[in-house]
């Protein structure tokens, strides 16, 4: 391992492999080793993959490629979600050293040490899912204005086209005393916004004694981090009482919440076997608008899932336009080994799967339009990014929407008062500065 001194990541997918990805790193910097770019020649990499979508699993093979053009020699090690699922294929895949499983990832430097010849084939470290039991706190570091903060891991749902629960295992999480622990790791930083994320954090506590809203009141009091985001949480996991306290009560927690909805077909959804009914996903809408209309809402949509007819992916169009919500995230259906909805035939074709997407990503661009303009006047908080494009930087309101103004460094990291004044035409809102008074 001497000859090993520079050490590069490459993230794919979700805000959790972002927080793992993170840990994963200050290990091998505690170790010694050097954290440099992609690009910058490192002796090792590595790729934390996704395996949520077809491109997830063909990106993971074109990242290798390029890594052994910047350095024939690097030691490529694979982990996360492709790497359980799909061990032994990554392992013939040429420049491939290492490949672990989700109970081995987070002791990388102690199989590093066990093999240096580049020659000998990949090593694989993989336990069956049902094995994976152990959860690691995580959160990201690096940017200066948020933090991912892992809070539950794995997913007993089993949703028809989902391979995460054979990816990651079952629910599980750290206590609410644990989690403060790595939270107040965060709030010690100069870090001001905490994203919670999980694979379903609303499952937090598996109806042990413990549970998520119980959590979510207990880091509302945690010093030093002025806002808290919830990622993402099922329709049927969102009670009363966490709308309620996050939207009333709280201190620290934004107007801002991501559900997924994934069809507006009542049929669709048992198909999918998901844990609800759009009747529900209505009701929940309706609960957070009448308590903050400003809230912004955010919606999971999967088109092309097998047999959605014509007609189910208007019902979907329609109930979407029927209720408030800000935004959509589209996702097209592929089909994915050892998944349920593989089995029940009726493909959609790929050329109506892309039209479908299509329309539903113009809806979303009108639905965030029309939150936007409804924010037009209003005066928010807005937490400032360090990035810098062509003289401008940005920001995010409490309510998510995404806010531009001439770059100051002094505004970086900064919490300001801004009046929202217009849509520029790439979509993000102009402001007027009140005063510069929040720290």
């Amino acid at each position: 391992m001497q000859q090993y001194k520079k050490v590069a990541f490459y993230t794919l997918g979700c805000k959790l492999n972002f927080s793992e990805t993170s840990t994963i790193a200050r290990l091998f910097e505690n170790a010694g080793f050097a954290k440099v770019d992609f690009e910058e020649t490192p002796d090792i990499l590595v790729i934390n993959t996704c395996s949520v979508t077809e491109n997830a699993d063909k990106k993971c093979q074109q990242l290798v490629r390029r890594a052994l053009k910047i350095n024939p020699e690097v030691y490529v090690a694979i982990i996360g979600c492709y790497a359980q699922l799909k061990p032994t294929e990554i392992a013939q895949i040429p420049g491939v050293s290492l490949v672990l499983g989700a109970n081995e990832k987070f002791n990388i430097i102690e199989h590093l040490e066990e093999k240096n010849d580049l020659n000998a084939g990949a090593t694989v470290k993989f336990e069956h899912i049902k094995q994976t039991n152990s959860f690691v706190p995580s959160h990201s570091m690096g940017d200066r204005t948020r933090s991912f903060l892992k809070v539950q891991d794995g997913c007993d749902y089993f949703c028809t086209f989902c391979t995460i629960p054979l990816a990651r295992g079952k629910s599980r999480n750290a206590s609410i005393s644990e989690t403060l622990v790595e939270a107040q790791k965060i709030a010690d930083s100069s870090i001001r916004e905490v994203v919670l994320t999980g694979v379903n954090i609303g499952d937090f506590g598996q109806e042990g004694e413990e549970n998520f809203f119980q959590l979510v009141k207990a880091l509302d009091q945690l010093k030093g981090i002025d806002r808290f985001r919830i990622s993402s949480i099922e329709p049927n996991l969102l009670s009363d009482e966490i709308i309620d306290f996050t939207l009333t009560q709280s201190h620290h927690f934004v107007p801002h919440f991501h559900i997924p909805l994934q069809s507006g077909s009542n049929r669709l959804l048992k198909a999918m076997r998901r844990k609800y009914l759009r009747e529900l996903y209505a009701e929940r809408v309706a609960k957070i608008k009448s308590l903050r209309p400003d809230c912004c809402i955010g919606v999971d949509v999967i088109v092309g899932f097998p047999g959605e007819t014509d007609e189910e992916f208007m019902e979907t169009i329609h109930f979407l336009k029927d209720i408030d919500v800000s935004y959509l995230h589209v996702f097209t259906y592929s089909e994915r080994a050892n998944t349920t909805a593989v089995k029940l035939g009726d493909a959609v074709p790929n050329e109506v799967r892309k039209q479908r997407s299509k329309q539903l990503h113009i809806l979303s661009d009108k639905k965030k339009r029309a939150f936007y303009e409804q924010q037009i006047g209003s005066i928010r908080t807005v937490l400032f990014e360090a990035e810098e494009d062509e003289g401008i930087m940005y920001g995010f309101t409490e309510n998510y929407v995404k806010v531009k103004v001439p770059f100051d460094q002094a505004l970086v990291n900064s919490m300001q008062e801004v009046k929202l004044l217009e849509i520029d035409r790439d979509g993000v809102m102009k402001v007027e500065l009140i005063e510069k008074t929040l720290a």
